[in-house]
């Protein structure tokens, strides 16, 4: 069975599309500091320091229900 991607190379795969999740890969992308290794929690903890507007950490949080999705998937293969 392969790996499973991790959330941030997972979000990055999305940059081109033209919604709310290719918005916030694009952004996630061009940051050298986003927290790829510090979790969930720890990127909102990250968002909301940064003074994110609310629908950013709401695609956040829909990214990380699809990315669990995702990985579901990857394990039930």
């Amino acid at each position: 069975m392969p790996k499973s991607k991790s959330f941030t190379t997972w979000l990055k795969t999305h940059a081109d599309q033209r919604n709310a999740i290719g918005d916030l890969a694009r952004d996630v992308s061009a940051d050298p500091d986003w927290p790829s290794r510090k979790g969930r929690q720890g990127q909102l903890d990250y968002l909301e320091e940064c003074g994110a507007i609310d629908a950013a950490i709401e695609t956040l949080e829909r990214a990380w229900t699809q990315y669990e999705a995702y990985r579901a998937a990857q394990s039930d293969a």
